[in-house]
């Protein structure tokens, strides 16, 4: 009867997905305008490809979605082709592509030009000198000739520039085979930002080095204290003993970030950065004939030139395998990684879908064999495929009692039954269907498109888009034979490398040193007339729309539930969210339980047959209790909404006790808590609560160790089956109609006449900082961390628009205060940042943080450089009204939408308000004044007491150093976790 049951849920589901591959076929035509372009037939994302007549390539992908365009210039060269002599150098253009032009970035460039001409020579010939008091004498003449060139150079102003007209996500990366430059900009900024994207390619001033320099040194610091990615620079180093991809790692080496040469920088920019071996990428509001012409008529003056591929030798096979520690105090785990083909072969077809068969979230090999039933803390899978090669990566962390020898075991113990293909029949079909709903749901986002589109521009120049357009349908063809016959082939005995990841010292590391720097100016205010003359460029006005709830949500009840709806208009998907407005401070115990529901079956199935028949349906849940708040809840094909319905209210109220699992659960929870105390994140964000709450705080509210052990899983299972009986919001984003949903809720989501009582919330007391105090936390790192806390006034509405405003102008960004004065003038931190932050609930403060990541040695002065800004405000009426101007044109691009809507008006909810309150926010910006956020400023921040968290190496911060903030309080890890 059990497999009848699942035979008729799940019957027809497979078939559906299961349709004759798409035509998918090269097509070239030429638009009105007399551009030709190619494109592929049944392209989902609609994508245009035209080869301009210097070489640029340009991608485009139309979105009538929201009024914004996604932009990358995607460049075909990164650490790979560094100069063997000068590795991290791509990396270093990167950074230095900031800075400005001759035109802009400098308020006289007849002036600034020969000193920067000087600092070129002075570097080469500190690159040259050996000496270290010699070295020191010619880098005291960089920073004196760098201090005269700032006299002349405009700090941010291409940032300046990118808030003026409303840019988000300003950024670049540098990574092994590419350098990519990232903007999302309003729609009617086009021909503005066109111009200045054009500009900044023309002819790039490396200006401002040696502080930059300094900020890439901190980078280098802070790659020395993550151990995730000194895992990665191993696996890399030994898979690739010959190709770049692990003999040159981004950042470069010590010794050569010691001895940079702009005349190198220089020259590599002018080998990589021709149109032939770039690409203008974009996907958002525009028409595509309108674009094209315009990108063209901006980049126009670049010439091509012959680019040399990296052509590197080919590896030779892994005949035994490469054994490498990686020592450092995060938590341990293990990594095996296989060396695979390139882009264009096979092997990334089949490994995709085998990547599918291993880990899929609910029914893949790891899913099933070891993570719901619990033989380890975590395991996963994941395929990193680059143009040459590619890296398949089985990866685990053990649980309690467990060493990685026997992680190790278990997973090459999934391997072999991989290859022996005990695996279910219908994985692959299922994990084609799942990759589609997948891309259905995010194809409507700008950035997934264009980086979609930057990926293959980068391995293959946007020749093979054919193939990942028809990715998926290739997939969904791959038979079990087929897997197995590869399976047999690529995975053997012999032809892996594995990294040990082990808690203990490094003993490896040596920090990049502080050189001496002295501050440079950054000409705040200031103007060049090329930044003059793109400001005063009109912009079509756009429209912000603003939300009326009682159209947008189509509200009910279903028996004593009440519902709110958005139909969904453009594809079949849904998403249903039984929403509780109670927590853990409600019940310890609570997220507990949601968490162990996934390890539960029923009656009728058992727990690995639920989460095979979810995926195959399309569909996932999920259960998760926050502080105040928990959710069940449901997304997929709509199509089959009633089933997945089912068989989740079948799980809630029929799951039984499982002791096993129960233990399995209770072990790796004790083995997850305590890797928690391993990891730096966690633990400033303990210390953030000490300073905010004080010794009881939300942060460490856990249950002890004793409480844990003593559960057991009858308790569990009656919260569990309890759920539905609590007072709940049914939330729903899809295609069914308010009856439909109705009715098929109602059929099987069952409510009580009246609901239960929930149990009352734990408090907790918002500290009142009367006087400076310092929390300390060690953590064996080279650099320091450091955050500043403060609770501000009671929420009101009416400071919300200033405070944005203010964040906008003071810390929000490359061009506010916080950074232009620490990183960029006093080279103190690669990151720093600092915030109001606005309340979720309307009975909560406003809160201040503001944070510095440095050298421990540079800790005073990031110190005093953040009190100064936070105790004086500078006025500078240029970055104000970017700030306030940015604020302006984000709202005015806003779209919320989908489930956002439903959430949107919950959230206004909680803080009291009724109606869209950003039309209010819109017309109070509108009217800002500097006096505004001085004011702010004034009242909350200025002359008041803070505390201070710092979480760094006790050998290199001294404790008499840090009492000179404020009394100091060492926290151990018990007392931040509270277990």
């Amino acid at each position: 009867m059990k497999k009848l049951f699942l035979t008729l849920l799940l019957g027809g589901v497979l078939c559906q997905t299961a349709k004759l591959q798409n035509n998918y076929q090269w097509k070239e035509t030429k638009s009105a305008n007399g551009y030709t372009y190619k494109y592929v037939s049944n392209d989902p994302m609609g994508v245009r490809i035209y080869t301009l007549s210097n070489g640029l390539t340009v991608m485009l992908s139309p979105n009538k979605k929201e009024p914004r365009i996604a932009y990358r210039l995607a460049v075909r060269a990164g650490s790979n082709t560094d100069p063997k002599d000068h590795t991290g150098l791509a990396h270093y253009l990167e950074h230095l592509l900031f800075k400005g032009t001759d035109k802009y970035g400098s308020l006289d460039w007849a002036k600034e030009k020969p000193k920067l001409d000087s600092i070129d020579a002075l570097y080469e010939v500190y690159g040259k000198t050996t000496d270290p008091e010699k070295r020191k004498e010619i880098y005291k003449q960089i920073d004196a000739v760098s201090g005269r060139a700032s006299q002349y150079s405009i700090a941010n102003e291409y940032d300046k520039m990118m808030t003026a007209m409303g840019a988000q996500s300003t950024n670049a990366h540098t990574w092994v085979e590419e350098t990519v430059y990232e903007e999302d900009i309003p729609a009617n900024a086009v021909d503005k930002f066109l111009a200045v994207q054009a500009e900044r390619f023309r002819n790039p001033i490396l200006r401002i080095f040696h502080t930059e320099l300094e900020a890439v040194y901190e980078e280098k610091n802070r790659s020395m204290d993550n151990d995730g990615w000194k895992v990665l620079e191993t696996t890399y180093r030994n898979l690739f003993p010959t190709h770049n991809y692990g003999q040159q790692t981004t950042i470069g080496t010590i010794e050569h970030l010691k001895n940079p040469s702009l005349t190198a920088i220089r020259d590599y920019y002018h080998k990589y950065y021709v149109p032939n071996n770039m690409a203008v990428i974009m996907a958002g509001d525009f028409d595509p004939d309108v674009l094209v012409k315009k990108i063209d008529a901006a980049f126009s003056y670049m010439k091509p030139k012959t680019v040399a591929e990296y052509n590197p030798a080919p590896e030779q096979p892994i005949t035994s395998p490469v054994i490498s520690e990686v020592y450092g105090p995060s938590a341990e785990n293990i990594t095996i990684a296989f060396r695979s083909g390139a882009e264009t072969s096979k092997d990334k077809l089949m490994l995709n879908v085998i990547d599918g068969i291993f880990a899929n979230g609910k029914a893949g090999l790891l899913d099933l064999n070891l993570n719901k039933q619990q033989k380890v803390l975590s395991a996963g899978s994941t395929l990193s495929q680059y143009k040459d090669y590619g890296i398949f990566e089985l990866k685990a962390s053990p649980k309690q009692g467990q060493t990685l020898d026997d992680v190790k075991a278990l997973l090459l113990g999934q391997v072999e039954e991989l290859k022996k293909g005990n695996f279910d029949d219908k994985l692959i079909k299922a994990i084609a269907a799942n990759y589609k709903l997948s891309k259905l749901s995010s194809q409507d986002n700008n950035t997934v498109r264009v980086n979609t589109m930057v990926d293959n521009f980068i391995k293959t120049k946007a020749a093979t888009w054919q193939d990942d357009v028809a990715f998926l349908d290739a997939m969904g063809n791959v038979t079990k034979a087929e897997v197995l016959a590869f399976a047999n082939q690529f995975f053997k005995d012999n032809n892996y490398t594995v990294v040990y990841k082990r808690k203990g010292e490094d003993k490896s590391i040596t920090k990049v040193d502080k050189p001496a720097i002295t501050p440079v100016e950054t000409n705040a205010g200031k103007e060049s007339p090329f930044v003059k003359n793109i400001n005063a460029m009109p912009l079509a006005a756009i429209k912000p729309v603003w939300l009326d709830y009682n159209t947008a949500i189509q509200k009910g009840k279903i028996d004593n539930a009440e519902v709110m709806q958005v139909a969904n208009k453009q594809n079949g998907l849904f998403n249903l969210n039984f929403r509780y407005e109670m927590g853990k401070w409600n019940n310890k115990k609570l997220p507990f339980a949601l968490e162990y529901l996934q390890y539960l079956g029923t009656d009728k199935y058992t727990s690995e047959e639920i989460s095979k028949a979810f995926y195959q349906l399309a569909a996932s849940f999920s259960a998760s209790a926050g502080n105040e708040e928990s959710s069940i809840s449901l997304n997929g094909l709509n199509e089959n909404f009633s089933q997945a319905l089912e068989l989740l209210e079948h799980l809630l109220r029929n799951c039984k006790p499982d002791a096993a699992a129960l233990e399995g659960l209770k072990n790796r929870m004790l083995k997850a808590r305590a890797n928690a105390k391993a990891n730096k994140g966690a633990i400033m964000q303990g210390l953030v609560n000490q300073a905010t709450y004080g010794s009881k705080n939300p942060f460490n509210y856990n249950l002890s160790d004793a409480e844990l052990n003593a559960i057991t899983a009858e308790e569990l299972v009656t919260i569990i089956h309890s759920m539905p009986s609590f007072k709940h919001q049914v939330l729903y984003y899809g295609p069914l109609s308010p009856a439909a949903l109705s009715v098929a809720v109602k059929k099987v989501h069952k409510t009580p006449a009246s609901w239960a009582a929930i149990p009352a919330a734990e408090k907790f007391t918002r500290a009142v900082q009367d006087e400076n105090k310092v929390f300390f936390s060690h953590y064996d790192m080279v650099q320091a961390e450091m955050s500043w806390a403060r609770n501000l006034a009671p929420y009101d509405f009416k400071k919300e628009a200033v405070v944005d405003v203010f964040n906008n102008y003071f810390g929000g960004g490359m061009g506010s205060l916080v950074f232009q004065t620490i990183r960029e003038s006093k080279a103190l931190a690669y990151s720093t940042y600092a915030f109001v932050g606005t309340p979720a609930k309307k009975t909560d403060p406003f809160s201040f943080i503001g944070y510095v990541g440095s050298q421990a040695d540079k800790l005073p002065e990031a110190v005093t450089a953040m009190n100064e800004l936070i105790n004086v405000l500078p006025d500078r009426a240029n970055a104000f009204e970017q700030a306030k101007g940015s604020l302006l044109k984000d709202l005015e691009t806003d779209r919320v939408e989908k489930m956002g809507i439903i959430y949107s008006y919950i959230a206004n909810q909680k803080k009291g308000l009724t109606g869209d309150p950003r039309k209010a926010k819109y017309d109070q910006v509108k009217a800002m004044s500097f006096k505004d956020i001085q004011s702010l400023h004034n009242q909350e921040l200025s002359g008041k007491k803070y505390s201070y968290t710092i979480i760094g190496n006790e050998k290199n911060i001294k404790q008499e150093d840090l009492s000179k903030y404020g009394a100091l309080k060492v926290l151990n890890l018990e007392e931040l976790f509270g277990y």
